[in-house]
C-alpha cells in the first residue's frame, strides 16, 4: 500500500498535488510519502511485538536526513553500511546503541569512528576484519560488541546482483566454520560475543528461502550456547520484497514474516533484529520526470524524458521493472499504445521500458515511476554533468525540499585546477 492516489483527475501525494509540486520544483524530482514510511515501519515493528525485537532501517535504501529523522521518531535503529551512514544515523539523532554496522569492508578509521561514537554491535564479516576489531577496540580500551555474519549457503531466489546468502557470495563466514570463528572471537581481547547476523539477499518474494536460513541460525545458536557463548541476539537482515508492479503476486505481508520467525526462533529467548530498506521505503518513493519529446521511430515511438539512468540506475543495472503511470489520470477507455521510455543520456542503457502501453502522451505531460523510493536517490550520480534531482517529503497537506538541486556552477566549483592550469 502506498498514499500516491489518483484525485480529481490527478495524482495526488498524500494531500498535495503531484502536478502542484513539479510546477514549483521542477523536474525531475523524486517525491516521499510520511504516512507510507511510517505506515510500513509499524507493520514490521508490530510484526514482532511476540518478543523483544528492534527493527533497524537499512539505510542504503534511502538516506536522506528527513527519512532517517522520521523513522527515529518512530522508534527505529538504523543499519549502516559505511562511515558515511554511520555519521547521517547520529546526525538525524540516532544514539549509537541502536546503530548495527554491516559490510564487509569496514576500515580502521570506520570501526574507530564507530567506537568512539557509540555502537550497538559490528556484523563481523570475516575474521581479518573480527582482528581489526579487536586491536582497534584493544587501541582505546573498550569492548566491541560483535555478531558474525554467517553465510548459510541458501538460494534466495533472487536477482543474482542482489543475493547474498550463497557459498559464492562474498558476505560472511561459511556456516560450516561459524563454531571455530566464534572460539577465536572470544580469545580475542577487546570482543563481546552478542549473537548471530545472518542476511540472505534483497528483494525476496517467497518465506521459503528465510526459514531455511532461520533453522540453520537456530541450530547454531544452539550449538554455539552448547560451546559457552553467550548468543543474546540474532540478526535477521532484511530482504522482504515488495511488489513492482500491480500485476505481480504479492510478496509475503510483514505479519507472514514475524509469524515466521516466532515459529523458527521464538524458543530461543533472544532478541531479534531485522533490517528491513527496500520494504520501508520502495513505495513510499516515486519518481517524477517529465516528456521532452514524442519521437516517431522505425516500428516504435520513443518517450523521451527529462529523467535518466543517472537519476534512477535500476532498469539499467538490473533490469528491473517499475510501473509507470502518467500523472493525469487517463480518461475511462481511452485506447493504450505500446512506447520505449528512455531518458536523454548518451547510452544505449538508458531505457526504463520498451513497448510499455501507456495512454497516447505529449511533449510536457508528467509521467511517475512508481515504487522508486528505495535504491533511487541514493544511487543516483552526475554523469553526463547532469545535477542530482531533487527530494521531496509530503506529509499530509505539506511539501518540502529536502534535498535541492546543484546549480551547473556548483559542480563545477567543486573540481579544484591545478596550478600549472
Amino acid at each position: 500500500m502506498d498514499h500516491f492516489l489518483y484525485r480529481d483527475g490527478s495524482l495526488w501525494a498524500e494531500d498535495v498535488s503531484v502536478a502542484e509540486i513539479a510546477a514549483q520544483v521542477g523536474t525531475p524530482f523524486y517525491l516521499y510519502s510520511t504516512a507510507t514510511l511510517t505506515r510500513h515501519f509499524r507493520l514490521f515493528d508490530e510484526a514482532l511485538d511476540w518478543g523483544p525485537h528492534l527493527v533497524c532501517y537499512a539505510m542504503k535504501a534511502a538516506s536522506n536526513q528527513a527519512i532517517l529523522k522520521t523513522l527515529a521518531a518512530e522508534g527505529a535503529g538504523m543499519d549502516v553500511v559505511s562511515g558515511g551512514e554511520y555519521a547521517r544515523a547520529l546526525a538525524a539523532g540516532v544514539p549509537g546503541d541502536k546503530i548495527v554496522f554491516s559490510g564487509v569492508g569496514k576500515t580502521h578509521d570506520e570501526i574507530r569512528a564507530a567506537l568512539t561514537g557509540g555502537i550497538r554491535q559490528f556484523n563481523v564479516e570475516s575474521e581479518p576484519e573480527m582482528r581489526v576489531i579487536s586491536e582497534v577496540a584493544t587501541s582505546l580500551g573498550v569492548i566491541a560488541p560483535i555478531t558474525v555474519r554467517v553465510n548459510p549457503d541458501v538460494d534466495a531466489k533472487t536477482h543474482a546482483k542482489i543475493a547474498t546468502g550463497k557459498s559464492e557470495n562474498k558476505f560472511g563466514i561459511p556456516i560450516a566454520r561459524a563454531k571455530e570463528v566464534y572460539a577465536e572471537a572470544a580469545r580475542l581481547p577487546g570482543l563481546k560475543i552478542v549473537g548471530i547476523d545472518v542476511h540472505i539477499g534483497s528483494q525476496l518474494t517467497q518465506l521459503e528461502p528465510f526459514q531455511q536460513a532461520y533453522q540453520k541460525v537456530a541450530d547454531l545458536t544452539e550449538a554455539l550456547r552448547a560451546d559457552g557463548h553467550d548468543i543474546t541476539r540474532l540478526d535477521l537482515g532484511g530482504g522482504l520484497g515488495i511488489p513492482y508492479t500491480r500485476s505481480n503476486e504479492a510478496p509475503p505481508l510483514p505479519t507472514e514474516y514475524g509469524a515466521m520467525v516466532r515459529d523458527t526462533l521464538a524458543h530461543l529467548g533472544c532478541e531479534i533484529e531485522i533490517e528491513p530498506g527496500r520494504l520501508i521505503a520502495g513505495n513510499a518513493g516515486i519518481l517524477v520526470s517529465k516528456v521532452i519529446y514524442v519521437k516517431n521511430g522505425e516500428g516504435r515511438d520513443f518517450l523521451i524524458l527529462d529523467g535518466a539512468m543517472n537519476d534512477l540506475i535500476r532498469p539499467a543495472m538490473y533490469e528491473a521493472h517499475h510501473d509507470i503511470v502518467p500523472v493525469v489520470e487517463p480518461a475511462p477507455g481511452v485506447e493504450q499504445q505500446p512506447y520505449d521510455i528512455v531518458g536523454p543520456v548518451c547510452e544505449t542503457g538508458d531505457t526504463f521500458a520498451k513497448e510499455r502501453m501507456m495512454p497516447p502522451m505529449q511533449a510536457g505531460d508528467l509521467i511517475a515511476f512508481r515504487s522508486a523510493g528505495a535504491y533511487g536517490a541514493v544511487m543516483a550520480s552526475e554523469y553526463n554533468t547532469r545535477p542530482l534531482i531533487p527530494e521531496v517529503l509530503v506529509k499530509e497537506d505539506q511539501f518540502s525540499v529536502i534535498r535541492a538541486r546543484p546549480t551547473y556552477e556548483e559542480m563545477i566549483n567543486r573540481d579544484n585546477v591545478p596550478v600549472w592550469l
